[in-house]
């Protein structure tokens, strides 16, 4: 049993409830179980078992449940007069998309409107919690997603990217574009355009903290001086470069307005003759691409201000071409100069890994017996 490690409880988090995995499903034991749930290092169940969703009608109460888990950490620490950090992730949005009884069929989006309906009404829910027992002036919440909508997910299981082309698992604005909202009452005065990546909330939330980061290289930056508005004119997170990746390569950066791709590729041939398409109604020729495809000699470059939809590389002939590739190709000499490679820990599969027995399955006698352990190097076609 391989993963352990990787578990919140191994790394910092004092409780938890909640999956290491998302709720694909329902699997057949016999082959591939369907995955553990917990409370803390202990399975209390399984989804599609002791936690159902189902597949024909998109019922499941899991977002609720995880509302009650949330409402409750924030009411014990409230009443221990403690600082905490809560996560809350829930999963509805994922394919297979869920929502409980009570939104089902209450928006216009179908399923997949109905899950951020009650996703929504949860958060909502949290904010007034804090405000109800009086600590919202001394709470800061970000509300983010980790990708673009999978627009190749069908119209009841996908959301829209609105005018950004593709969608998750590209690296085009559509897969790697999403709206954060930063909320402190008292301290957040309004909207800021500035470019972040989540990366940035480790560094960000150890500023809120007052806590010095860790002596080595840390990949995000600390935007306090942005939320805070306390360095007006701080122009150097403003310009600072985003880094879009696929796997190991570097696909694309982005510096301010600017957008350059050194490689182009939305999926595999293959899969798009079969039906599977990462950017449905939105083809644009030489861009989204169905190979891998190198730019590195001349990247496509978009200001996505006037191009939001990536549709319009600017012309190589242009002296705004010119000047932007002057910019930023020694921002991206440098990143590649000073990047040091690490081993992947995702690198290898294991089926005998992969939720069999998890610790507590005892108790429940949801205890399987699992297959050799015959561990092989991963793919990841995407």
């Amino acid at each position: 049993f391989l993963w352990p490690k990787f578990l919140p409880l191994e790394h910092g988090f004092d409780q938890w409830f909640g999956a290491p995995n998302c709720h694909f499903g329902p699997y057949n034991s016999s082959k591939r179980p369907n995955v553990p749930v917990y409370n803390n290092s202990e399975m209390v169940g399984r989804y599609y078992e002791e936690f159902q969703i189902n597949r024909k009608t998109g019922e499941s109460n899991l977002t609720q449940l995880y509302l009650q888990e949330a409402l409750g950490f924030i009411h014990q620490q409230s009443l221990s007069s403690k600082p905490f950090f809560l996560y809350w992730a829930p999963d509805s949005t994922h394919s297979p998309v869920y929502a409980s009884q009570r939104f089902l069929g209450r928006s216009s989006r179908g399923r997949y409107g109905d899950a951020v309906m009650e996703i929504d009404d949860s958060v909502g829910q949290i904010l007034s919690w804090l405000s109800t027992l009086g600590i919202e002036q001394n709470t800061f919440v970000f509300f983010t997603s980790d990708n673009g909508a999978a627009v190749m997910s069908g119209p009841n299981e996908s959301g829209s990217n609105g005018p950004f082309l593709c969608g998750k698992e590209t690296t085009f604005e559509g897969g790697m574009r999403e709206p954060a909202v930063a909320w402190w009452p008292g301290h957040i005065p309004g909207v800021s355009f500035q470019l972040s990546s989540l990366m940035d909330l480790f560094s960000t939330s150890l500023s809120l903290a007052g806590v010095s980061p860790p002596n080595r290289t840390l990949d995000g930056l600390d935007l306090t001086p942005v939320l805070l508005n306390s360095h007006p004119n701080n122009t150097s997170l403003t310009d600072r470069p985003i880094f879009y990746y696929r796997g190991n390569q570097l696909m694309a950066v982005r510096l301010g307005p600017y957008k350059a791709h050194y490689w182009t590729w939305s999926n595999s041939l293959e899969e798009f003759e079969s039906g599977i398409n990462f950017c449905p109604g939105q083809e644009v020729p030489g861009v989204t691409t169905h190979v891998q495809k190198e730019h590195t000699m001349q990247p496509l470059i978009f200001h996505l201000g006037r191009d939001p939809g990536e549709k319009y590389p600017i012309s190589v002939l242009s002296m705004e071409y010119q000047t932007v590739l002057r910019r930023i190709a020694p921002v991206v000499k440098q990143h590649l100069d000073s990047l040091v490679p690490a081993a992947p820990q995702l690198n290898m599969c294991d089926l005998a890994a992969m939720n069999w027995a998890p610790a507590g399955c005892e108790k429940l006698g949801k205890c399987l017996k699992g297959p050799e352990s015959l561990p092989w190097k991963c793919e990841w076609p995407h």
